[in-house]
């Protein structure tokens, strides 16, 4: 009896029977039978060979192979004997399922001392006398069963795969109710309900008229509706004025999420509704406004400063000069990469961290100290922790993702110039840049230098310019040269 899986552990069996055709069983040892096995589990009275034979059943009489998942176990009778049938059972007191043998071979010696298989978990009797549908097995030759069984394979590996692809994922997707009651809370105290307040809008700009019991579906079309009028006068001039921000560096009204009492005036208020005008008259495409913006005259104007431009406006609110602005973090970060030909572009997936995270019985945050690939992607794929900065751009007015903000602050203090200049970060791009230069223009070291500042200035350098690049690469290296246009004012501000 050759064991050739279990269920679990070492296999198990209490009795192994042999009955001849007189119903006998000859396999007891008291009949003289001689039992030898493969192994046995040490150190366990109740699983000793002897138990096998012994004609009493239960886990408490029974053996344990030493192999997990296998094992074989030999019956040698005294004479030949033509068998009826083979009984075998791991604990037929029913008290214990595990360390049964799921798969096994039987196996008689003929009189030419050669074994064959008689039986194997195959041809064994169905379980309640239900049709096994592996039955077709025991007919199949050796070749056929072997194909038959790769094939059984497959499909349980497909109804797995496909069990997988079934589950769906669970979403809070609302309570299927319609809204109850909105009362009135003195003093906001929830526990303070005074009068039911029906749905409503800012009246200044239109009323939004609705029932008390309107159905919740109706409340957000109209309320959809409301916003996006063409009598609402505010929708499109906060939208306007949110895509003037962030191409001119601020809007015609500088606080973007305050248009009320408590916000500042427009400086241009008529350019301000034709924008609005605009926009809502080319069916609110951000793409047109894009367009008008940047093709006039006051985006494509120069950032030169005049005295009396500077002593009338020095902060650019009137809008006489292109106003200069440092790079945020975030472009600033996937501009070095990508001059320096690290940045990854590929899209979606998983995003990457810029900290490294322990974890104990709270989460740890520290700032990483080494770069390589996975890191190397636009930073508007970073998973971001909140209130938790990376060491290099944080200082760079970089939200910490605590709150919302529409207008994010601008600061220029020395603690980024030391960021910017001694950064392991930096150090590594400088590198990489510097190879890429050598590998492209391995013998005209003008050519690496002109090639530089195309890339990182968008210009050839003057004849000053490649003066001192010259010397300080032949002094410092082509990595040195490299950090010292990344920390240029004409790479990390826009003019």
């Amino acid at each position: 009896f050759t064991v050739l899986a279990s269920s679990s552990g070492q296999p198990c069996l209490d009795e192994l029977e042999v009955f001849d055709d007189g119903g006998n069983n000859v396999a007891l040892a008291s009949s003289g039978a001689v039992a030898s096995a493969s192994g046995t589990l040490p150190g366990y009275a109740i699983h000793q060979l002897k138990h096998i034979n012994d004609g009493r059943t239960g886990n408490a009489s029974s053996w344990i192979s030493n192999s997990s998942g296998s094992g074989w176990v030999e019956i040698s009778l005294l004479k030949e004997h033509s068998i009826q049938k083979i009984v075998w059972s791991r604990d037929r007191s029913g008290q214990f399922q595990d360390r049964i043998p799921t798969r096994y071979i039987i196996e008689a010696r003929t009189q030419k001392d050669e074994w064959i298989r008689i039986a194997d978990s195959n041809n064994r009797a169905t379980f309640q006398n239900k049709p096994d549908p592996l039955a077709f097995l025991n007919v199949l030759n050796d070749s056929g069963r072997s194909k038959a069984e790769s094939l059984l394979k497959q499909k349980e590996n497909l109804r797995g795969e496909l069990k997988r692809l079934s589950k769906r994922n669970m979403v809070w997707a609302g309570q299927f109710k319609q809204p109850g009651p909105t009362h009135r809370l003195y003093r906001g105290d929830p526990m303070e309900k005074r009068e039911k307040t029906p749905p409503g809008a800012l009246r200044v700009i239109k009323p939004l008229l609705m029932d008390e019991d309107e159905a919740e579906e109706q409340r957000r079309l109209k309320l959809a509706q409301w916003i996006t009028s063409k009598d609402n006068p505010l929708t499109a001039r906060v939208m306007v004025n949110r895509i003037w921000h962030y191409v001119m560096g601020q809007g015609l009204v500088r606080t973007p999420g305050d248009f009320g009492a408590n916000g500042v005036a427009p400086t241009h208020p008529l350019l301000l509704d034709w924008l609005a005008d605009e926009f809502m008259r080319n069916d609110w495409s951000i793409k047109h406004i894009q367009r008008l913006i940047l093709n006039s005259r006051t985006f494509r104007q120069s950032s030169k400063p005049t005295p009396m431009g500077m002593d009338k406006d020095a902060g650019g609110a009137w809008l006489w000069r292109y106003t200069p602005r440092r790079l945020s973090a975030e472009p600033m970060r996937d501009s070095i990469l990508f001059t320096s030909g690290a940045l990854d572009l590929k899209m979606q997936g998983p995003g990457f961290y810029l900290l490294d995270v322990q974890v104990e019985n709270v989460m740890h945050y520290f700032p990483k100290e080494h770069f390589g690939p996975n890191e190397f992607r636009r930073m508007v794929y970073q998973t971001r922790i909140r209130q938790e900065q990376d060491a290099i751009f944080g200082a760079f007015d970089c939200p910490d993702g605590n709150q919302v903000i529409s207008n994010r602050s601008r600061s220029n203090t020395p603690i980024q110039a030391l960021n910017l200049f001694n950064s392991n970060f930096i150090l590594q791009q400088s590198e990489i840049l510097a190879s890429r230069l050598q590998r492209n223009f391995p013998d005209s070291l003008k050519q690496q230098i002109e090639q530089a500042f195309l890339a990182l200035h968008g210009k050839r350098p003057d004849e000053h310019e490649m003066k001192i690049s010259r010397a300080l690469i032949q002094s410092d290296g082509h990595a040195s040269f490299c950090r010292a246009l990344y920390n240029s004012s004409r790479f990390i501000f826009i003019f």
